[in-house]
């Protein structure tokens, strides 16, 4: 079986979506010089972050962090594209999951509970998936919590953020999430998982939808960050 796959890969090499050279034979997904040079944040390891300030004043969150700097035109952000919109949804599981192994010794180990950023049903149905599905699946496994989806709903869609001042982007995703199982979040701790944080207008949405439930708690964790690398 392995002599078979080998010849395949010599037919059809398996490349890393980032850089988009030919995997090893002991390579997953992303080559190892691509994961080694991912230009993660950090920003675990201080509550007074540049994802926290995004909503310093609109939601009160326990943590805040993201992953990895996104850079247009960088390796990078083909790791996104290709998740978000070529159904490279390995990519999603396989990012959430280093993530989670990263924040294995922070406050985000102590949460209950992860959940996705919901698609628009409409939207996922053409897309075929929301990719925030899988990176929380990734984050529970290498965080050992469980995920769920479902609990929170997008009731309407809100129109592109693209060209969109910061206020223009809060207004355009107010009221458009509610909690659909409000039976099973009370008194729990939440990790809310996306994508890309830019202004965090739908992430504060999200966060206030929860934060009706009584007792509910939230932290938010992104796979990128669009400001500036340090």
């Amino acid at each position: 079986m392995s002599r078979a796959k080998d010849f395949l890969n010599l037919l059809f090499p398996e490349l890393c979506p980032a850089c988009e050279n030919v995997l090893l034979r002991n390579e997953g997904i992303i080559c190892t010089a691509c994961r080694l040079d991912l230009p993660r944040t950090r920003f675990y390891s201080f509550r007074d972050n540049p994802v926290a300030r995004l909503f310093w004043g609109r939601v009160r969150l326990e943590n805040a962090t993201s992953y990895f700097y996104y850079q247009k035109g960088s390796r990078y952000q083909n790791l996104v594209h290709e998740l978000k919109y070529r159904g490279r949804t390995d990519i999603g599981m396989e990012l959430g999951r280093i993530m989670g192994i990263e924040l294995r010794d922070t406050p985000f180990a102590e949460t209950d509970v992860i959940l996705p950023v919901p698609l628009h049903p409409e939207k996922q149905r053409i897309r075929g998936y929301n990719q925030c599905d899988f990176i929380a699946g990734g984050l529970s496994s290498g965080l050992e919590i469980p995920f769920r989806t479902g609990l929170l709903v997008r009731t309407s869609e809100s129109l592109t953020q693209t060209g969109k001042s910061r206020i223009q982007r809060w207004m355009n995703v107010e009221q458009v999430f509610k909690v659909a199982e409000k039976g099973n979040l009370p008194s729990k701790h939440i990790t809310l998982v996306d994508d890309v944080v830019t202004s965090g207008a739908t992430l504060d949405a999200c966060a206030s939808a929860l934060l009706q439930v009584p007792g509910t708690r939230v932290s938010i964790a992104t796979l990128a960050f669009t400001g500036k690398l340090f």
